[in-house]
């Protein structure tokens, strides 16, 4: 068996993973659940996902959609509490360096965009449909392969504009000196959030009790670290009424 919490795993929020994992897993243990001493947060994301014995982990929304929908459980969605959002939702950071002058997104339609992934939300789809708002896209992109690496890129003019995930983001502020060289330029309409997934055909509604268990429960150190505010059931249906832009096959 195997879970993973690896999307907003950081050196600084290792302990309150720790802490958060350990609350999960008893609050699981109480139901009768067995789950893995330690999360596998190294092992590839589609290897987590689509494993047949998978405890918990969690997704993102694009590819619980486009990939997943269909052989996993949708358990619930963590809420964090981001300004702006429904609970459960989140949207992205459009972040620029506080030099560059350009106001508008319009304005950076010939600028270099740096994303994380291209099945990625956060990074990749919620910029997409909003530059076609405005009747682009940005013909010079470069895959960074993770939203801190993404800011980092556009702080040392690597690149000039960046989607990120807003409880990323939140992070980045408050650990990265980057940050202190960007600016948000606009935020994305907020989406359902990344949401915790389980293997097919198991109890979800055991799960998802376990978690917003583990939740409040947890101390409130950790949980504040985490930003968890609560465990939120955003149905299947909502997630896929998200468009996609072009997918890779």
């Amino acid at each position: 068996m195997i879970a993973s919490l690896m999307m907003y795993a950081r050196p600084e929020l290792v302990e309150a993973h720790h802490a958060y994992w350990a609350a999960i897993r008893g609050a699981l243990a109480r139901r009768g659940i067995d789950s893995p001493q330690v999360l596998s947060n190294d092992v590839a994301e589609f290897d987590v996902w689509r494993a047949p014995d998978l405890v918990l982990s969690q997704t993102c929304g694009l590819p619980y959609r486009a990939y997943l929908s269909d052989d996993v459980t949708l358990v619930g969605t963590p809420d964090f509490g981001l300004p702006g959002c429904p609970a459960g939702y989140y949207n992205s950071a459009i972040v620029v360096r506080k030099d560059d002058e350009r106001s508008t997104l319009e304005a950076f339609a010939d600028a270099r965009f740096t994303y994380n992934q291209n099945i990625s939300q956060s990074g990749y789809a919620a910029i997409y449909f909003l530059a076609q708002e405005s009747g682009f896209w940005f013909s010079d992109r470069v895959e960074s392969g993770g939203h801190v690496t993404s800011a980092r890129m556009v702080a040392e003019r690597q690149a000039d504009i960046a989607a990120i995930d807003a409880q990323t983001w939140r992070n980045i502020c408050r650990f990265d000196a980057f940050a202190a060289k960007l600016r948000v330029l606009a935020m994305t309409p907020p989406t359902p959030s990344l949401p915790y997934i389980s293997a097919k055909g198991v109890n979800a509604a055991a799960l998802f009790g376990a978690v917003a268990e583990a939740i409040e429960t947890l101390d409130d150190a950790s949980r504040q670290a985490l930003d968890l505010h609560g465990f939120i059931p955003i149905p299947k249906e909502d997630y896929l009424a998200i468009p996609n832009p072009p997918l890779p096959r």
